[in-house]
């Protein structure tokens, strides 16, 4: 027997429950009430659940921190709302544990990558099979954050800087070398060429100056 309507705002649907049990799902509009039944209302928007910082052993024994994100929604509004109390709690701990058996068997220098090491998919599945049951959708899971303990950022660091360093040495180097070998290459010309040589000598001299070349032959001046 129905009495009056009830609307359903977009976005959402009503679980409809008669003496507690779950009756009908009734989506986004106007509705005909059921005598006595109770509704919940459910968001099916896609949300998103924050997964704080997870202290995790790397295979080679080094602490690190790993944050990250699931993107899900409600696939069953009636498992949403009767499998768990608590169905978000479920996703988050199958997000840390999911986590922590992808971190816990890779290195350091590969979970440092800002997680490029960790199979996005692979999370995403094992999320889902968490979630599925209360009635939640994942859609993606990404890794946010890869925080290295102090004394690992601090060696990296030295590191950086040395091998910048020795690149910067490596190039001073080089151009000294070049220097050197245009020098030589210049000096065995001159060498070769004795009135190049003169000729270069009085481009060189400054404005006003005088030279005296002595010859074999005699005595040549220059202005």
């Amino acid at each position: 027997m129905f009495l009056f309507h009830i609307t359903v705002p977009a976005h959402t649907v009503a679980v409809e429950f008669v003496h507690g049990i779950p009756e009908r799902v009734l989506e986004a509009g106007r509705h005909q009430r059921t005598w006595r039944a109770t509704y919940v209302s459910v968001d099916l928007r896609e949300q998103l659940l924050a997964i704080s910082p997870q202290e995790i052993l790397t295979v080679d024994g080094v602490q690190v921190r790993v944050s990250a994100a699931v993107r899900w929604t409600v696939a069953d509004p009636i498992a949403w709302l009767q499998r768990a109390t608590d169905p978000l709690g479920l996703v988050y701990l199958g997000m840390q544990v999911a986590l922590r058996d992808a971190v816990a068997g890779l290195t350091l220098e590969t979970v440092s990558q800002r997680g490029a090491g960790l199979d996005a998919a692979a999370l995403t599945a094992a999320v889902a099979s968490v979630a599925r049951p209360v009635g939640v959708e994942v859609t993606e899971v990404v890794v946010k954050d890869v925080i290295l303990p102090s004394e690992v950022r601090a060696a990296t660091l030295e590191l950086a800087t040395a091998r910048s360093r020795g690149a910067a040495q490596l190039e001073m180097a080089r151009a000294e070398t070049a220097a050197l070998r245009s020098l030589a290459n210049g000096a065995k010309l001159l060498d070769e060429h004795p009135a190049l040589a003169r000729m270069r000598l009085v481009q060189a001299m400054p404005y006003g100056a005088q030279l005296t070349i002595k010859l074999d032959s005699g005595v040549e001046s220059a202005e």
